[in-house]
């Protein structure tokens, strides 16, 4: 029996770059409806490649095909701040990846969603050697748990990194929770965006399924 692992973080208000208010209500109009005002990287959510000018493609122009596939799910637990993970961080899987797969990194940083001190400013980053290797061996999507896959305080690394894997066609998905709710080191991974026209991001719904194949849909 699959099984469904809801890995994105609630959408709440006055989380960073999102705010929300009434635009009917059911007593004065007869239906409930409000007005989001969203981050286009607000909570769990994919980059697009012309976040970074990393190439021209928006988020609406991301195929389907990208969002979903087989995952190796990486456990990094304690992870220290600030770590800088490398290709050596994957273990086993530096040498059992194939083309099209995707990496999960968990790190345990959700748990740290509530302190912008330490979710924010002390995240483990991925390195520019891990950013090369992933490229080359043709990564689909890397998710991460921070907001970032790079220091946030460091325009020069921050922007190296985004650039190398947005320029090398791996699809970012940041701010990924319930990663140790994984029992499986392979799942099926799915990050499902907003199709926002011409925008650099958005906010996505991200799962795990476990209990089927994960070469499945590519065999």
């Amino acid at each position: 029996m699959p099984r469904f692992i809801d890995l994105t973080l609630p959408v709440v208000p006055g989380m960073r770059g999102v705010s929300t208010e009434p635009a009917f209500t059911k007593a004065k109009d007869g239906w409930n409806a409000s007005t989001w005002h969203l981050y286009s990287h607000s909570g769990t959510h994919m980059d697009a490649p012309v976040h970074f000018d990393a190439g021209p493609g928006t988020i609406d122009q991301t195929p389907l095909s990208t969002c979903f596939g087989p995952a190796w799910v990486i456990r990094l637990t304690p992870c220290p701040q600030q770590a800088l993970l490398t290709s050596d961080s994957l273990g086993v899987v530096k040498f059992q990846l194939l083309p099209g797969d995707s990496l999960l990194l968990h790190t345990g940083w959700s748990a740290h969603v509530s302190n912008p001190d330490v979710y924010r400013d002390a995240m483990p980053r991925i390195s520019e050697e891990l950013a090369r290797w992933m490229v080359e061996r043709g990564v689909k999507m890397l998710g991460v748990e921070p907001p970032s896959v790079a220091d946030v305080n460091n325009l020069p690394e921050v922007t190296l990194i985004h650039e190398i894997l947005l320029g090398g066609n791996v699809t970012i998905v940041e701010g990924l929770t319930n990663l140790d709710q994984l029992t499986s080191d392979r799942v099926l991974f799915g990050a499902l965006p907003l199709k926002l026209q011409n925008s650099d991001g958005s906010p996505v719904r991200a799962f795990a399924i476990e209990g089927i194949a994960p070469d499945a849909l590519t065999a």
